[in-house]
């Protein structure tokens, strides 16, 4: 991930990133950052960038040329770096007190950019006209005024950052803190055991992985409850449709409860009568009818604003309300399997299994094809495809979808029937128990090899069919 920050400081700026967890990873080459600064753009012989606001008031104005020259450099800079003319618009982020409001979700959204600028102002701000030619988003971090947008700039970099993969060295390390799943994060201890007459908590020294989870999970709660009541609220509402969707069938609606444990789903409807969830991570949207009556009203429910992506409908009777609303260009009819026993699966040592870097691209396209080769990409870089290896070659491998679901399982044909393919579901579904997770995935309707296999490994399978839908517009067919 790239950072540029136009800035009338840039050594403030290089001095506050190089440091820590941000400076390594720059040193790396994971993140890049560049602080470019404006006064090198200006026309003034004495390097000026500022002059008085027309209509008077109070203090200097950094003017329109110099900060949108700045932007030109950086932006033709962007564009010759990425090869092409065409291609997503660069955000162009002002740091203000009059923007929205800087949160954790915000930094996620921020976090899948390949590249971002900042633009710092100072004095009593910047020209509007360059603001509103160059600006795609107003951001304060606080209900405060600073000097400028240095350590605004600087606040962004590091909580941004921190989210792209890589950065940090413990995958869990940004899963599992402050504002996750609108949590509050646990308190936490190191040694010694006793410090001031008093003790860690015996239950973060018995060993016990899944009691230590419940324990953090209480303290969690209690603490957002103590200090954060809104923020409770907002979990409370998920916690609770979570329970009823697993007491309705815990094998259907596993994708749903899974996405609201996991803190990437957002509730745009919840009531006895179905719901609506959208997966952030993955910008799926998953509906849920309990009863045929209320399909459409379900439905009706999904935001105006969406005019075509992924929806998983679970039950069938919600197709005719989606054609009559959208167009649907694809539709995948499927069952879902679920491993509900909760203790880890026998692994052969014999086999070696590991993760899969970006290197393996070309191998892993040759063998899946459900996916594009971006998904694929994305899917690689998270880390979340692991390979099977027999004498040092590859055999097959397998993956995590982004929402959650398990899958992209592929045995090479000269390795079939020796019982690869259990070992590499087994590893992941391991994986995922070890992390709190309920492991499932989709099993694509007349796929019997595959329906085998996840009985022999003690899944459940649904005997309900559910349909994954591609959606191209809004408007039924032919309007």
């Amino acid at each position: 991930m790239n950072f540029y920050i136009m800035t009338l400081f840039p050594e403030m700026i290089e001095q506050g990133a190089g440091n820590s967890i941000i400076g390594r990873a720059l040193a790396r080459g994971i993140l890049s950052l560049e602080a470019v600064n404006i006064r090198d753009y200006t026309k003034d012989k004495h390097r000026k960038v500022d002059d008085y606001p027309y209509g008077g008031g109070a203090g200097m104005l950094m003017q329109a040329q110099p900060v949108y020259d700045c932007w030109q450099a950086i932006a033709e800079k962007i564009k010759e770096k990425r090869g092409k003319e065409d291609g997503p618009e660069t955000r162009v982020v002002y740091l203000t007190p009059q923007g929205k409001t800087f949160h954790q979700e915000m930094a996620k959204e921020f976090a899948k950019e390949e590249d971002i600028i900042f633009l710092c102002g100072h004095y009593e701000g910047i020209d509007e006209r360059v603001l509103e030619e160059i600006v795609t988003d107003r951001v304060s971090i606080g209900d405060y005024v600073l000097t400028g947008g240095e350590l605004p700039a600087l606040v962004m970099v590091d909580a941004i950052a921190r989210l792209v993969p890589g950065v940090l060295s413990n995958e869990e390390s940004a899963g599992e803190e402050t504002f996750y799943n609108d949590l509050l994060e646990y308190p936490q201890y190191s040694r010694p055991e006793q410090w001031h007459g008093k003790n860690a908590p015996e239950i973060l020294l018995s060993g016990n992985h899944k009691k230590i989870r419940e324990w953090r999970l209480e303290q969690s709660e209690y603490r957002t409850k103590q200090i954060r009541p809104d923020l409770y609220e907002k979990y409370a509402l998920r916690k609770k449709w979570m329970e009823k969707l697993i007491k309705k069938n815990k094998a259907l609606y596993a994708d749903m409860s899974e996405c609201l444990n996991r803190g990437q789903g957002e509730l745009l409807y919840a009531e006895e009568d179905g719901g609506v969830l959208w997966d952030r991570k993955a910008d799926v949207y998953m509906l849920a009818a309990f009863s045929q009556a209320a399909a459409e009203k379900i439905v009706d429910q999904i935001p105006d604003r969406i005019s075509e992506g992924q929806f998983i409908l679970h039950e069938e009777w919600l197709l005719p309300p989606m054609e009559k609303r959208f167009q649907i260009t694809e539709k995948m009819m499927c069952q879902r399997a679920v491993y509900n026993r909760g203790v880890s699966l026998p692994q052969s040592k014999e086999l070696e299994i590991r993760q899969l870097d970006i290197s393996w691209l070309s191998a892993v396209l040759a063998h899946y094809h459900l996916g594009s080769k971006e998904y694929v990409e994305e899917r690689l870089s998270e880390g979340a495809v692991f390979g099977a290896f027999v004498e040092g070659n590859l055999a097959g491998f397998m993956g995590e979808h982004i929402e959650g679901s398990l899958g992209m399982l592929e045995v090479f044909e000269e390795y079939r029937r020796k019982g690869i393919a259990a070992e590499l579901e087994s590893y992941m579904i391991n994986r995922q128990l070890s992390k709190g997770y309920l492991p499932y995935g989709d099993v694509i309707v007349g796929n019997e090899a595959s329906l085998k296999l996840q009985r022999k490994l003690g899944l459940k399978v649904s005997k309900e069919i559910y349909c994954w839908a591609i959606v191209s517009n809004v408007g039924v067919p032919g309007e």
